[in-house]
């Protein structure tokens, strides 16, 4: 569907003024708007999860660790397809009121692609350098979007994600370097043609949200505070948004319709996107490639 298409719906949750500023700038950042008793208990799943990390020392497919991370402290970068390994998540995902806001912001049938969990450990909690998410998983249209959910409180010290404003109406930036390795980041170069002033941290309490278009321009700082900063990440699309590359965190509820039912059309977009490496060939994170120096596969 298009922006005037969904917008000339009624809608469940958002009002309109909140999608109408969607569309104008890329993101949305609603407070508060998670109840307490599903935040209780995506932090009790958060915790075990966290706990069986005590017996990891390397890197893999589901967990991403910090280099300082130890069985006595646990300190850990990402949780890849959180909604795989426990139920709450994946019901967080699919039967909280996150998927009708969503249905708000793409059209009625609502489709999942994929989820994380990004920890930001306290006291140097990774950096995320400014990136459009598009063009690691390329779709027919850029209806796709990432909704962030705080489970804690977020300050501006404790790394929240930076939005550029109005940036998903921008050109689609490369985001492999000049010896064809994919960074997923911008270069050196685009990035000083920006002006980072006018970027909008998007800290909140606990039980907030914030959404941002595929193609909008983010990053986050560093986690130099005393305090985590997990944030769970949850990307959905319109039903009529096919991915034509391989979903690099693939999840067993990709394709999922959580909302609405099947599209029976495909919605193309006529704009060019970038097309990330073939990650049939292995996916690692993307701090492995922004800031390990990590090269993709199809440059090996």
């Amino acid at each position: 569907m298009t922006p005037e298409q969904v917008l000339a719906l009624k809608p469940k949750i958002l009002s309109q003024k909140q999608r109408e500023s969607y569309f104008a700038d890329g993101y949305l950042l609603l407070e508060r708007i998670i109840p307490e008793d599903w935040l209780v208990r995506l932090r009790r799943t958060t915790d075990e999860m966290v706990e069986q990390t005590r017996a990891i020392a390397k890197s893999d497919k589901v967990w991403d660790l910090d280099a300082e991370h130890s069985p006595e402290k646990p300190r850990l970068r990402r949780l890849s397809s959180p909604n795989d390994h426990h139920p709450v998540y994946w019901e967080y995902a699919s039967q909280s009121l996150v998927p009708d806001v969503i249905a708000d912001l793409v059209g009625p049938d609502v489709k999942f692609h994929h989820s994380k969990l990004n920890f930001k450990s306290s006291k140097g909690g990774a950096m995320v350098k400014w990136h459009q998410d598009i063009s690691f998983w390329p779709h027919t249209n850029f209806s796709p979007l990432t909704v962030g959910t705080y489970l804690y409180d977020c300050g501006l010290e404790q790394g929240p994600v930076g939005i550029l404003p109005g940036s998903h109406k921008w050109s689609i930036y490369d985001q492999y370097d000049k010896d064809g390795n994919w960074t997923g980041c911008l270069s050196d170069e685009d990035l000083a043609k920006i002006d980072l002033a006018k970027a909008v941290f998007l800290g909140g309490p606990s039980g907030s949200i914030t959404i941002h278009n595929c193609r909008t321009l983010h990053g986050s700082a560093a986690n130099l505070s005393e305090l985590e900063r997990p944030l769970l990440l949850n990307v959905y699309s319109s039903a009529d948004a096919m991915p034509y590359t391989e979903n690099p965190l693939y999840s067993k509820y990709d394709q999922k319709i959580v909302r609405g039912r099947r599209a029976r059309w495909s919605h193309m977009d006529p704009e060019a996107c970038l097309i990330p490496p073939d990650w049939a060939g292995g996916y690692q994170s993307i701090f492995a490639y922004q800031l390990d120096g990590k090269k993709s596969a199809a440059a090996e």
